[in-house]
């Protein structure tokens, strides 16, 4: 897979480049059961063409360009991760545009040309709640219109969990709050976070949402294998440190994988000696 970042300075030479696809669309954080639907429709849809299927983002989240203050955000996950994921759902080029006020004011008929039609898309796969233009005046049911015709459309439905519809925002919740055994149903897999050791505390790596402080059942991905262990999130959630030493003999490495299962017991009410 071919990741591309798109900013002003290099999007005619991406257009240039560019060949017929089929592109789903979307911030994609996560990449939840909600995601992958929309993926996998692109997939298919791309299979029946006999074309390639791309994925087209942004980053940074809007939040943090367009609300005052540029608060921070919580991502689920940072791009190289999220690159991961897409490459195992079949995607052939993921593009990531740069999320700037200038981008942030384009109507939607100028979105689409300059960003769908200019980049061979031929068909168009988004959530149904999916946006795109100034103040997201751009909707799913309004884009082959606003491509003249030119841009077949699917719009897929929403996905839920035990009736509730599978979002980022619930994800991060359940995060926030510490509550993540159900986070494998909605995620399709286990949320996992990469985190650097320093000789005694796990140190999250940036764009993760570290779960609610607290003790918690994981499992740690090593340089030597799997290891089975509790660990503990500090109040501001800024470590993670281990209930057991952990030392070069079960790392192996600096960087580790932690996925995580239950919480043990809500808050860091532990003391350690590591």
């Amino acid at each position: 897979m071919e990741t591309v970042y798109l900013n002003s300075t290099n999007l005619d030479y991406w257009k240039n480049k560019a060949t017929s696809n089929v592109m789903a669309l979307g911030f994609f954080d996560g990449i939840h059961k909600g995601h992958q639907k929309v993926i996998r429709t692109a997939v298919k849809k791309a299979k029946e063409k006999g074309v390639s299927v791309s994925v087209m983002s942004f980053f940074p989240h809007p939040k943090t360009v367009l609300s005052k203050g540029a608060p921070t955000f919580d991502y689920i996950m940072p791009l190289k991760e999220k690159g991961k994921v897409l490459e195992r759902l079949g995607v052939d080029t993921f593009y990531i545009v740069t999320f700037d006020k200038t981008f942030a004011s384009l109507s939607p008929e100028v979105y689409v040309s300059n960003y769908l039609i200019d980049f061979g898309v031929e068909h168009a796969v988004a959530g149904y709640d999916f946006s795109y233009g100034k103040f997201g005046a751009g909707h799913i049911d309004r884009l082959k219109d606003d491509s003249n015709g030119s841009i077949d459309v699917t719009k897929v439905s929403k996905v839920d969990y035990q009736g509730e519809k599978i979002s980022s925002t619930w994800v991060r919740q359940m995060l926030l709050s510490g509550d993540i055994e159900d986070l494998p149903n909605i995620l399709g897999r286990s949320y996992e976070l990469a985190c650097k050791w320093d000789g005694a505390a796990l140190q999250p790596l940036p764009y993760y949402t570290v779960p609610a402080a607290g003790c918690y059942s994981v499992t740690i991905h090593t340089g030597y294998g799997a290891v089975q262990a509790n660990v503990v999130v500090s109040e501001n959630r800024d470590a993670v440190y281990p209930r057991e030493p952990l030392g070069p003999d079960h790392l192996g490495t600096n960087y580790v994988t932690i996925a995580w299962h239950y919480r043990v017991q809500a808050g860091a009410a532990y003391a350690y000696s590591l």
